[in-house]
């Protein structure tokens, strides 16, 4: 299973000193990622909030930011086309396909399955 994914932003980030980042990587979000921002003020406070937090935690890397450099403010930072690739990339990467269509392999048993009726295929 493959945990971090590159992503290109349409713009790009404009960092204080001038630099232009648009290559970055998110890994795959944990449910502590969704779950712990509810507590933070921020986000009770106006809920929309919840993305900015989210998406700081779940980037590894933005141009030549590190994961621990890609804060609430970093993401606040973004222009609106950003944020909008970066949470449309964000369901892209965290959600299961509502149709998979065809076998899966259990990695357990070896056992093969039809993904649409989950009846063993063979």
């Amino acid at each position: 299973m493959k945990k971090e994914h590159p992503f290109t932003l349409p713009r790009g980030y404009l960092a204080p000193d001038g630099t232009i980042h648009r290559e970055g990587t998110m890994r795959l979000a944990l449910a502590g990622d969704e779950i712990l921002p509810l507590e933070d003020p921020r986000v009770k406070g106006n809920r929309a909030y919840l993305v900015i937090l989210l998406l700081a935690r779940v980037i590894t890397r933005l141009g030549d930011l590190s994961g621990e450099a890609v804060t609430p403010a970093v993401i606040e930072g973004l222009y609106s086309a950003d944020l909008a690739h970066l949470q449309r990339f964000f369901r892209e990467i965290n959600e299961l396909d509502s149709d998979p269509g065809g076998e899966i392999i259990c990695p357990h048993c070896g056992g093969s399955f039809d993904a649409e009726g989950g009846g063993n295929s063979e």
